[in-house]
């Protein structure tokens, strides 16, 4: 058999199958696209900052294991329909190395396809997509595009390397398959599978755990080290209780005889059981990629609208100025620049504070402050506490109060708006001291719900207590640690501007450039001045996530829709046999579509349900990254999940349309 037979052959097989290649090989170009124009992107020096280019290099990552699951997922399917093709062609005298041959022509025109118009497409659009993240991240320097050569070239190697290893996996297949095998192949399932008691319970103690772990988190801490386990456990629950929960499900409905032999219900659930093995993995996938798609969408959506509150929370006010070993002289200089360069700036202060301080984290163990060492920190212990000691002068001047204490007495805060009383006496790294009053308000931070970590803050006599205090924590960490500098009591200063913000940016940066200068040992934050990184890491992950949010959001669409169209080839003999027997087409069509619709809508279901379920150790996870609107992120979510319900309805009745049209 000449080579032109093969390609004549492999030509028309396209052809034949093409609404199953059709969609297949666009969505394979979608993701060669989608991966050059990331990996581009993150190879572009010029775009943003480090922080950018670090976020970008994790979704090239994100993007490569993607790539390989997903094409070997779709291939699959592929292989389903053809394997009754090929065995035909092998009974009809067409060697394994002709077919071999034939399926090798295939792939290479697939791939140049794929690959081709990837990357051609890739470098078209990828000058709009670099817009578009400069946008996001409000760049306003002038940046080079280019096209990227080392990208071409990662995103050949990467998809030559996936496509032969389709190749590969499809030619093993036939290999290892007789020809009866292979023509039997589109109808393997078709044996009423075993009720996997076992399995299912496994399923929902797995995802009762998940649920469990995000529902009871408390700490941000915690919630970032747990909800890596919790959604591990979800995923393989899901897919335990779509495996084997789902066949009990059906199995009990079957024995409800009221609502089994009813003619819609009746061929919808046998249907059902008798290829739930095969639809459950599917199934399971879509459940999955549509929860992820829902969370990454309204995550990052709701960090990047809620950029203000992000900075406000991680900058009560508007700017400080820090200086970590001051004396008089430091601290007057701080104040004449401060005062300089706001007045050159033309912008005005407001409510500055001036105050001494000493810190440390501390473990609160009912009324006693121990001193916390790293791997408390660490292991997200809820009994964290960020101790801040300030001198009883400092507090007088801030308060506008003539407040005394004696050497044995303090003044008590604590910010948290849901503390208990602390009541009359507390210990600091183990000196007793007694409460001569718990403040009710404090300037320096209003009563919220809003910390990743607990605070409080006491107020002594005077600075040697607190220098008093530093000493033990220097003295207990210094075991731990070789290099360990003394710890001295800090001066700060906190004030908002009022004015423009370009005025303000103006002030904070000047202010800044001045203290690294001229005030050794000093350090300065501001609203405006952070900004742009801030800009650059929320934007970064809003990109990130609406880019990986639409990939997903194609393979769900690509999933359904072969699983339409295999489901269609499954029961059209099914359905052409009831009607032969009796069913009338209006019968049919209504236990089509019941059928259809309990099938294709319980993943979207499940997934809002997992949505819900993890909407509080999300937030838990929002506030690390300073983001505490909790009602923006239920709007965002509630308005993610409203659209997406609209998109996969839209999909499903599109996909559906070609389903009735195969079966009827």
């Amino acid at each position: 058999m000449n080579r032109s037979v093969h390609s004549r052959l492999a030509v028309t097989n396209l052809k034949n199958n093409r609404k199953t290649y059709v969609p297949y090989v666009l969505t394979s170009v979608l993701t060669v696209m989608m991966y050059y124009i990331i990996d581009a992107l993150s190879r572009n020096s010029s775009v943003g900052d480090g922080n950018v280019q670090e976020v970008l290099s994790y979704a090239v990552v994100v993007v490569q294991i993607f790539s390989v699951i997903f094409l070997f997922y779709t291939n699959s399917f592929l292989m389903k329909r053809r394997k009754k093709e090929v065995g035909m062609y092998n009974i009809l005298g067409m060697g394994k190395g002709h077919i071999a041959k034939m399926f090798l022509v295939e792939t290479l025109l697939t791939v140049m396809i794929s690959i081709g118009g990837g990357i051609a497409g890739g470098i078209l659009t990828g000058k709009l997509m670099w817009l578009v993240l400069l946008k996001i991240l409000h760049y306003d320097v002038n940046m080079e595009f280019a096209v990227s050569g080392a990208a071409v070239l990662h995103t050949l190697i990467l998809f030559a390397v996936i496509f032969g290893m389709t190749l590969g996996y499809n030619l093993w297949q036939i290999k290892l398959s007789n020809p009866v095998e292979l023509l039997r192949g589109g109808h393997e399932g078709e044996r009423e599978p075993k009720t996997k008691w076992v399995l299912a319970a496994a399923g929902i103690l797995l995802v009762g755990y998940g649920y469990y772990v995000a529902l009871s988190t408390e700490s941000p801490l915690a919630a970032i080290q747990l909800f890596f386990v919790a959604v591990v456990c979800v995923i393989l629950g899901t897919y335990a209780l779509f495996v084997a929960g789902s066949v009990a499900f059906l199995k009990m409905l079957k024995k409800k005889k009221n609502f089994y032999y009813h003619t819609k219900y009746f061929t919808a659930v046998s249907g059902m059981i008798y290829r739930m093995k095969q639809n459950a993995v599917g199934l399971a996938n879509i459940c999955i990629l549509s929860t992820m798609v829902l969370v990454m969408i309204s995550t990052t959506i709701c960090m990047y609208m809620g950029m203000d509150d992000i900075l406000t929370t991680r900058y009560p006010r508007e700017f400080e100025a820090t200086s970590f070993n001051p004396d008089r002289e430091k601290e007057e200089k701080m104040l004449r620049i401060i005062d300089k360069e706001t007045g050159n700036a033309g912008v005005r202060q407001k409510e500055r504070m001036e105050y001494h301080y000493g810190s440390a984290v501390t473990l609160k163990d009912g009324n006693e402050f121990k001193i916390a060492a790293d791997e408390d920190v660490y292991s997200g212990n809820p009994d964290i506490c960020e101790l801040k000691i300030i001198p009883l002068a400092d507090y007088n001047v801030i308060e506008g109060r003539t407040a005394s204490l004696d050497e044995d007495e303090v003044l008590l805060y604590n910010p948290d708006r849901n503390a208990e009383e602390v009541g009359n006496s507390i210990r600091i790294a183990g000196e007793p001291y007694r409460v001569a009053e718990e403040l009710k308000t404090f300037s320096l931070e209003e009563k919220n719900d809003s910390r990743i970590v607990g605070g409080c803050y006491v107020i002594v006599k005077d600075e040697a207590q607190i220098q008093r205090f530093l000493d033990a924590v220097y003295d207990r960490l210094s075991k731990e640690y070789d290099q360990l500098e003394e710890m001295k009591v800090q001066y700060k200063v906190c004030l908002d501007l009022e004015g423009e913000a370009k005025g303000c940016r103006k002030a904070e940066a000047a202010i800044r450039e001045r203290m690294k200068k001229e005030v050794p040992e000093s350090y300065c934050d501001g609203r405006e001045i952070e900004r742009e990184s801030f800009y650059y890491v929320y934007g970064g992950l809003f990109f990130i996530g609406m880019y990986l949010g639409l990939m997903f959001l194609m393979a769900t669409v690509l999933i359904i829709y072969y699983k339409q169209i295999s489901e269609g080839y499954d029961d059209r003999e099914r359905y052409q046999i009831m009607q032969k027997v009796g069913m009338s087409k209006k019968e049919v069509r209504q236990s089509i579509r019941s059928q259809v619709l309990m099938v294709f809508f319980l993943p979207l279901a499940a997934a809002v349900v997992h949505i819900a379920a993890a909407f509080k150790v999300i937030t838990k996870l929002l506030a690390v990254l300073n983001m505490v609107n909790v009602p923006l992120f239920l709007m965002c979510t509630v308005a993610t999940v409203a659209v997406f319900a609209v998109f996969y309805a839209a999909v499903f009745g599109v996909t559906a349309r070609e389903y009735y049209r195969i079966v009827g």
